[in-house]
């Protein structure tokens, strides 16, 4: 059950709002205007929150920078307005997303289900004790950091999300590097050989996961 904090001065929209998200698996908790929610937000954590610009005491815009202060809780700003300069004030502010009212019940869910996605945490891909771990930004083995270049960590990554696919030189360019990358096939060679002998001198057996398919390219088994 997800926690969602709810923002608004109106009670009629905050009681909407909570009875659209109840059947979705959201546990909703209404705040009353911008005080009630710091307080709620100094209290308990959240998983998300749904924040109303206009607001006579403070609005949305002033609250999400207060929030910003101490808490990096995903906002998105709900607000009758739609003018371009709005949107860029609330998404500098530190506002996650942003939806204009009167909004679509399916829309909201997709926001906010897209969102806490983005934000859920990433489980570390684990194989015979060799772990690749994209929060941390670390490979190691049995503990034991294997430093590497930020271009060798993501092929590496791309390589252990997908056991078995033969990646060509140039779709590991294109993944890595970007589609308008003057970059030639030897550089991958290059990365390849850094890469399995980093990973060797741990006492890994590179050779039996990391493997050349002669002619194409590269293939983690």
């Amino acid at each position: 059950m997800r926690k969602v904090l709810l923002v608004d001065d109106e009670k009629r929209m905050l009681d909407l709002v909570a009875l659209y998200l109840k059947p979705h698996k959201y546990l909703c908790q209404k705040a009353l205007g911008p005080y009630e929610a710091l307080a709620f937000l100094e209290k308990e954590p959240f998983d998300l929150v749904l924040l109303d610009v206009m607001m006579p005491e403070m609005d949305g815009w002033e609250l999400c920078g207060e929030i910003r202060k101490f808490s990096d809780v995903p906002i998105i700003m709900l607000t009758a307005r739609q003018q371009q300069e709005d949107i860029i004030k609330g998404l500098k502010l530190g506002a996650d997303d942003y939806i204009t009212k009167p909004f679509h019940e399916g829309e909201l869910l997709a926001r906010m289900d897209a969102l806490l996605r983005r934000r859920a945490p990433k489980n570390p891909i684990e194989v015979d004790g060799l772990v690749w771990n994209e929060e941390k930004f670390e490979l190691s083995y049995q503990e034991i950091i294997i430093k590497l270049t930020p271009k060798e960590f993501l092929m590496m990554g791309h390589l252990l999300k997908n056991p078995n696919k033969v990646f060509t030189r140039d779709q590991l360019i294109q993944l890595i590097w970007g589609y308008d990358s003057e970059t030639e096939g030897r550089t991958i060679d290059s990365h390849v050989r850094n890469v399995r002998e980093k990973i060797r001198q741990t006492g890994f057996p590179i050779d039996e996961h990391f493997i050349t398919v002669w002619g194409i390219g590269y293939k983690w088994i």
